[in-house]
């Protein structure tokens, strides 16, 4: 069932399978889930495909009946709780019969263990189901900047008519660090205002074609700090792996281009965040927007809070009223009926790579 296909919500045909193929094999499925959480409510009681079961729904290891799951012959798992990492070990220990884990994230660095790694099942994601309104959010934040936008609401609460000048979007040079689904929605729209894109990414090769992006870099510090010095606003849509790790710090953000914006919508610890801060206060960057921090929620006692160069949201930024609902439906819709006939899974991760 190896596959490099990936699913994105606006342009993926629906139910792109062997609908006329009879089922092959079962899916008695785990949910390593919050029973509460009503984004998987047609998970635990709407109406599956035809061979999937729901075993049981747990969030910690000690709640499972690893003998009746063991006799259950359990063979997938679907993962949505964020303290998942070390229950889902243990059930891959403990159960071999476990073929598949989905995760309802787009992220999988909250269930990545060296147990996952060196196992034989196929992992997949969400990716594809949170791109469009992370591009969405990346046009605001360079708008936010461009436009001056605290000055604007400041001038409005002071009832103060004064004219200034503005920065224009077009022509301006996009940095995408990490140009996988996310990466590249923001760049398609980026497109669309008139933007320059540049692009660092670890398989150069897989956007040679790309009629959307510029320029491409193969992953390296040195390339990170090219793409720092010619771009004018920086977006870091990478996932988080040990090679991504504190990736920007200081030596980073001293190549940055003068005036230029630094917005993050992978993961927190991907950042430097006192590197960064030290780049806000002396003034090496412009700006920087953040939906997501080395700790969550931010500390009260952050220095982020304080800074008046910050645009900073609370890891929401995906966070549309029916985002993991979709997510979950896209594990019952799509691969589900894939798993069941044996057919490859969308969206499958390199389980060493992280992503």
């Amino acid at each position: 069932m190896s596959s490099n296909q990936y699913w994105n919500r606006e342009t993926s045909e629906r139910a792109q399978y062997s609908q006329d193929k009879q089922v092959t094999q079962p899916a008695n499925i785990i949910c390593l889930t919050d029973k509460n959480d009503d984004a998987n409510r047609k998970l635990y009681d709407g109406e599956l495909p035809e061979g999937a079961k729901i075993l049981t729904v747990a969030s910690k290891f000690d709640d499972f009946e690893i003998k009746e799951l063991k006799e259950a012959n359990a063979n997938v798992v679907f993962v949505s709780h964020p303290k998942a990492r070390e229950p889902l070990a243990k059930l891959l220990e403990e159960i071999p019969s476990i073929k598949w884990v989905h995760s309802r994230s787009a992220g999988v660095d909250f269930i990545s263990s060296e147990t996952l790694a060196n196992s034989n099942v196929y992992l997949t994601n969400a990716k594809g189901c949170f791109s469009s309104t992370l591009a969405e959010y990346t046009m605001m934040a360079i708008s936010y900047f461009a436009k001056d936008l605290p000055r604007l609401l400041k001038q409005k609460q002071d009832k103060n008519w004064e004219k200034y000048p503005v920065e224009e979007i077009r022509g301006a040079t996009l940095g995408v660090v990490g140009y996988g689904d996310i990466g590249r929605a923001a760049a398609k729209l980026s497109k669309a205002y008139g933007m320059k894109v540049i692009a660092l990414r670890r398989n150069p090769d897989n956007s040679k074609d790309d009629p959307i992006c510029d320029v491409v870099y193969k992953n390296s510090k040195e390339s990170l700090h090219q793409l720092m010095s010619e771009s004018d606003y920086i977006l870091c849509a990478a996932p988080l792996t040990p090679e991504t790790k504190n990736m920007f710090d200081a030596a980073a953000f001293s190549k940055a281009k003068p005036n230029s914006v630094f917005i993050n919508v992978g993961r927190g610890p991907i950042v430097d965040e006192m590197a960064l801060i030290g780049a806000l206060k002396n003034g090496l960057i412009k700006g920087a927007a953040l939906d997501v921090f080395a700790v969550e929620p931010l500390p009260i006692e952050s220095e982020l809070w304080d800074m008046p160069n910050l645009l900073a949201s609370p890891h929401n930024m995906d966070m549309t009223k029916t985002f993991m609902h979709e997510a979950t439906q896209f594990f019952i819709d799509e691969n589900l009926p894939r798993f069941l006939r044996e057919e490859p899974l969308l969206n499958q991760c390199d389980k060493a790579a992280g992503y």
